[in-house]
């Protein structure tokens, strides 16, 4: 897999980005009829519905018929084929709450991981009608126009979109949004941190941020920023299995969003 040309990887990516759309539009169909959907609770603000796993059962069925020897990790099915140089990580639906209460910002997001590195990703918004999409070393897209980062330099001019996990202390996040708007920069919470980080990349917030994510949430759109020339932190492949914190944003505010919201002061 290591050894295969950018061609070849366009081409998984053209694959790729075709499920992804099929699994958009079964998730849209779901949205527009979700008060008919059975609900279930995994934790505290932590939904999932029939929605979620029908999306990531076409996905992981639309790839492997594709790419038989890939491994998955998905959301709410779990792994398969784990040990596999090539992996698939895959959000069905991101942003479920905001799904099944009828708010429009909610995604699908599927990410290639081959031995430790990420190398594909897509994130489709399907009530937006907008593909995101990104091969390392290949820039990152919007709707196939190239898309970069904000640039922005100054924080009392930038957005910051954070996203909250019970996983880590609230008072973690309570102190980054007080020294984020102490520094005269604005945040945002908007509950779907994949089309938070492919926001970021598109320039629309000047960088995300969140203590703890999980790599279904993340890796997707961690190559989209990188690739549209913005900065993130690394994500090992232990992080597949137990997420991390996150961080992409700007080449310039990366020191001055680390100081604001103690980047690495839980790990």
């Amino acid at each position: 897999m290591t050894q295969l040309q950018p061609n070849l990887l366009d081409n998984r990516l053209r694959a790729a980005e075709a499920v992804v759309r099929e699994a958009g539009r079964l998730a849209a169909d779901h949205f527009a009829r979700r008060e008919l959907l059975s609900i279930d609770r995994k934790g505290a603000q932590d939904l999932v519905s029939e929605a979620d796993r029908e999306c990531e059962d076409l996905i992981v069925a639309g790839l492997s018929r594709l790419f038989p020897e890939d491994g998955f990790l998905g959301e709410e099915r779990g792994t398969r084929n784990p040990d596999a140089s090539a992996v698939w990580v895959i959000d069905p639906i991101d942003g479920t709450h905001n799904f099944l209460t009828g708010v429009p910002f909610w995604c699908v997001s599927v990410g290639l991981v081959v031995d430790g590195d990420l190398t594909l990703g897509i994130i489709y918004d399907p009530t937006a009608a907008e593909l995101f999409s990104a091969r390392k070393g290949g820039g990152a897209f919007l709707n196939g126009r190239p898309i970069k980062v904000s640039g922005e330099t100054d924080p009392t001019r930038a957005r910051i979109c954070i996203g909250f996990s019970y996983r880590r202390p609230v008072a973690e996040h309570v102190h980054a949004v007080d020294a984020l708007l102490s520094a005269g920069c604005e945040y945002l919470r908007l509950g779907s941190g994949a089309l938070g980080l492919a926001y970021t990349a598109a320039g629309r917030f000047d960088g995300y941020w969140e203590r703890h994510m999980n790599s279904w949430d993340a890796v997707a759109g961690l190559l989209l920023v990188r690739e549209a020339g913005g900065w993130t932190n690394d994500f090992a492949t232990v992080h597949l299995t137990e997420g991390c914190e996150i961080l992409a944003t700007t080449a310039a505010l990366v020191d001055t969003v680390k100081r604001h919201v103690t980047f690495g002061s839980s790990e």
